[in-house]
């Protein structure tokens, strides 16, 4: 991108967004396990943030000077700021934990205890849980300089401890390790009175120390933690056994470099140091938190049944012009079906397989998988289809972050069920949310196609908002029969594309055209206006062509959930692109790019984000929404979202967060009315077929 375009550099962009999830941990009208909850996402989103981008910063810190000049960033400066924003943030995190949960849950009954609150009757309660569960795990080690390292596993927790040896009277170091792998990390304490007494693990292994190490004089202890390095380091993608290659890189993961060792910040200089020299850490590798490391165990606090201290339920709604359609196929045939997660129930995408699976006339179906539940009917049913003679055919893209190892156990178990399984391409992601079935009907083939901007999960299909259209239109199922045909031959496809638009072929070519046609109706003075919603945006071309057409007068919405290095508002390039994200009950995951297009009011939905990895280094699909009813409902959503005043915050270059606050007099939650909205038409087409 030209340096006269201004940008937000991409991870701190990120951090941002992190920052928006912790304030809904901060955020006093949620409920306060919810809370809890924003806490435990948070914390779960910055270690991967570190075991992935952070520590591929702290790998350019290696590269040679040559190198460096040629990097568009100073790798040195960039660290330097994370860990500013991040030390900020972590902070707040502390305060937030410290000073407003832990005094909340309190008045609710619920007390956290540490060391030096427990009764009597805790600690002997503690002595025995100790002993008799604890004891195998805790892995005691004396730290003697220039003795063998102890190797600190990923991610694992550990006690290091300050103590004084009593014959010597020298000081002396130790870890211990906090068994959080094994056993829960909130441990109950004897209770009475309807009040709810926890401890962590953490502290009941502090309160232990003494016995582990007897001829010495505990002084403190401080918890620590080490992450390492996530990425898989594959030298050669293009020849050899990929799939072997992917294997042995998962190996290698868990003992790959430090991204980050995380201590207690009121850990004494002494110590701290002591710690760096042990483990060979240096400056950038190191970082404070609070008094506990590895908050995602936030998921599994007890919540005693107090469902008052969680969001009210919100059922998934039935869809039942499918869920309950005595002919699913005619139904799809009949007119294209949109639906929204988690707003609507995921059962219609899984009654898609089972039926398949079982109908005598469908004689194949082909899935893309990139993330798939641990417990998935959906991949039942295609093990279910082989055995009633189906052709079934499942791409599985194996590197997908963090569910390599879930991916390849699928597949093997696939493979054994008779399934046709097709592995990841060398150098190129297959990120693409589709589904095929064939089935013969009057001695013809008929094609039926899901198409998603999520995956096939039924886990996170209740709490990621996404959506899926099912259809049986001839542009639409020929094109995705294509998009299999070069997944499974690695053909490249004979036509092309001009419904649908794929990476790798002209998926970003067909949205710069869009965004062109937009520039050019605006310089001719017509009205001009995209409204853009996603995941990211990162991608340089397209920030550049953005701000080209702000100004040339075009109006653009975003709403973009998690990195916009794309700056908002800012005079003579963005003034008409107003930018807004949206942190809520659901995970926002759906991408939908609006385009007036001259008053056609063209709607697409896609698997893609506006970053470079999506647009030139995958395989994804974007699709047209053509039938006019279902994009009248996508717009009412997308002004819902524009309208949020209570949830969304401005994208600004000041990384502020602020919460926008205008349009409506009215408190205006857009997951909320969305919920609602859906519904009012469910319970409105129901009395439409009750008249009939």
């Amino acid at each position: 991108m030209k340096k006269e375009y201004p940008a937000i550099p991409r991870d701190i962009s990120w951090l941002s967004f992190n920052h928006r999830v912790l304030q809904e941990a901060k955020d006093e009208s949620l409920p306060l396990f919810e809370r809890l909850k924003f806490l435990a996402i948070y914390s779960s989103n910055l270690d991967e943030f570190f075991r992935v981008r952070m520590a591929n910063h702290r790998n350019l810190l290696r590269v040679n000077k040559k190198t460096k000049r040629e990097l568009d960033i100073s790798p040195k400066q960039t660290v330097r700021t994370i860990q500013r924003i991040v030390n900020r943030q972590q902070e707040e995190f502390s305060r937030i934990f410290e000073k407003k949960i832990i005094p909340q849950l309190a008045k609710h009954g619920i007390h956290l205890k540490r060391r030096l609150d427990m009764s009597e009757e805790d600690q002997e309660f503690v002595q025995n849980y100790f002993k008799e569960y604890m004891l195998p795990y805790v892995q005691p080690v004396l730290l003697i300089k220039d003795m063998v390292r102890p190797f600190l596993n990923n991610a694992q927790l550990y006690l290091s401890i300050l103590m004084k040896d009593k014959a010597k009277g020298k000081t002396a170091y130790a870890i211990v390790k906090i068994p959080s792998d094994h056993l829960p990390r909130f441990i109950e304490l004897p209770s009475t009175d309807g009040e709810h007494n926890i401890i962590m693990l953490d502290d009941i292994v502090r309160h232990s120390v003494s016995w582990m190490f007897p001829g010495y004089e505990i002084e403190d202890t401080f918890s620590i933690k080490l992450t390492r390095d996530a990425e898989l380091y594959i030298d050669d993608e293009f020849t050899g056994d990929l799939l072997a290659k992917i294997k042995t890189s998962l190996n290698r993961r868990h003992v790959g470099p430090a991204s980050r060792f995380v201590y207690d910040r009121t850990m004494p200089t002494q110590l701290r140091e002591y710690l760096e020299d042990t483990f060979e850490l240096d400056r950038y590798d190191i970082l404070a938190e609070g008094r506990y490391h590895n908050n995602f165990d936030f998921f599994s606090f007890p919540n005693f049944g107090m469902t008052k201290l969680l969001y009210p339920p919100q059922p998934p709604l039935a869809y039942p012009a499918l869920e309950e359609s005595e002919d699913f196929w005619a139904s799809v045939r009949e007119s294209d079906h949109l639906l929204h997660y988690p707003y609507h129930s995921y059962e219609s995408v899984v009654r898609f397989f089972e039926r398949a699976a079982e109908d005598p006339a469908v004689s194949h179906i082909k899935i893309v998988q990139y993330r798939v539940a641990r417990k998935s009917r959906i991949m039942q049913a295609l093990m279910r289809a082989v055995t009633l003679g189906k052709q079934v055919s499942v791409f599985i893209e194996v590197k997908a972050r963090f569910d390599e190892e879930a991916n390849l156990r699928w597949g093997e178990k696939l493979e054994q069920a008779g399934v046709h399984v097709h592995y990841s391409f060398p150098g190129v992601k297959v990120h693409s949310k589709l589904a095929l079935v064939r089935r013969v009907e009057n001695g013809k083939e008929q094609i039926y196609n899901y198409l998603s901007t999520g995956n096939f999960h039924e886990d996170t299909a209740k709490v990621y908002s996404d959506f899926g259209l099912f259809t049986a239109d001839e542009r639409i199922t020929s094109e995705v029969s294509r998009i299999f045909s070069f997944l499974e031959n690695v053909m490249i496809p004979d036509q092309p594309f001009q419904h649908l638009l794929v990476g790798q072929f002209n998926l970003r070519s067909g949205l710069e055209k869009l965004i062109e046609f937009e520039i050019k109706e605006a310089k001719a003075g017509r009205s001009a206006a995209m409204t853009l919603k996603m995941n990211s945006l990162q991608d340089k071309a397209m920030i550049e062509l953005l701000y080209r057409a702000s100004q040339a007068g075009v109006m653009i919405n975003l709403i973009v959930r998690g990195i916009c290095c794309l700056v908002p508002g800012r005079k003579g390039y963005s003034d008409n692109i107003h930018g807004i994200s949206i942190v809520d009950r659901y995970l926002e995951h759906a991408r939908i790019f609006h385009f007036h297009h001259a008053g056609e009011e063209l709607v697409y939905m896609s698997s893609a984000d506006f970053m470079t990895r999506n647009l030139s280094h995958r395989v994804e699909t974007t699709f047209p929404i053509y039938d006019e009813e279902l994009k009248d409902k996508i717009l009412e959503i997308l002004d819902i979202q524009l309208a949020d005043n209570v949830k969304a915050r401005l994208l600004s270059d000041q990384q502020g967060n602020t919460y926008y606050r205008g349009g409506s007099d009215l408190s205006i939650r857009s997951q909320e009315e969305t919920y609602h909205m859906i519904k009012r038409t469910l319970v409105a087409e129901q009395m439409e077929l009750d008249d009939q």
